[in-house]
């Protein structure tokens, strides 16, 4: 009888040993673990995007398409630019007019001021309009030079998780996120203020909520 119990603790303890060694990050020594994390990291790095735009007068504007895409260009840099916005307008008489031009026009659409940075440039007729943003990417897939029939080792292929890692780079809002974390608006001094009114006075601090709030998204079983 207590041959047989020994025999069950020396295979109880085998079983542990042999699941923490399965559970354990693995590395080949080549680098390659078993956290797809770890084998395709998303890396953020600064790029410069831009867009050029024709441009006669300032009594002429824009074309449409022009327009589309300054807009377009704006809102893209107001959600995840960096530092400034550059303008650089044709050498020439009209780059003063045409710099004030885009000056006005892009702080009517909420650029402050003092990240409005104007230039000229020689060469291109067309006024160039950029900012630094951040872009996530990871390395490129498709490494199939392993045999995934061959599964003695029991080992991840080294292309394993790289599409799902690429797939959340794309879908980041702002890759500036994974690099430094943004800023805290500041607080709601009006509405912290009636919160503690409200608890003073023994109210209810929560904002009222109407019907159409009232989370439920089903009248069947009341």
């Amino acid at each position: 009888m207590t041959a047989n119990k020994n025999v069950l603790r020396a295979a109880s303890v085998v079983a542990v040993i042999l699941a923490s060694s399965c559970a354990a990050p693995f590395n080949d020594g080549n680098g390659l673990m078993n956290d797809p994390v770890v084998n395709h990291p998303i890396t953020a790095e600064p790029h410069f995007a831009s867009i050029k735009v024709s441009f006669s007068a300032p009594q002429a504007g824009l074309l449409p398409d022009d327009t589309a895409r300054l807009n377009a260009f704006v809102a893209d840099y107001l959600s995840r630019g960096t530092g400034s916005i550059s303008v650089s307008a044709p050498e020439g008489g009209d780059a003063a007019a045409t710099l004030d031009y885009f000056g006005q026009r892009l702080f009517s659409m909420g650029v402050q001021r003092s990240r409005i940075l104007v230039g000229t440039h020689a060469g291109d007729p067309r006024v160039e309009i950029g900012f630094i943003a951040y872009q996530a990417h990871t390395d490129p897939c498709g490494d199939w030079s392993e045999n995934l029939g061959d599964t003695a080792s029991n080992r991840i292929a080294k292309n394993f998780g790289c599409a799902t890692q690429r797939n959340i780079a794309a879908q980041i809002a702002d890759p500036r996120d994974l690099v430094e974390m943004r800023g805290s608006e500041p607080a709601d001094s009006t509405r912290r203020a009636a919160v503690l009114d409200n608890y003073e006075k023994g109210k209810v601090t929560a904002s009222e909520k109407s019907d159409a709030q009232s989370g439920a998204v089903s009248e069947v079983n009341k």
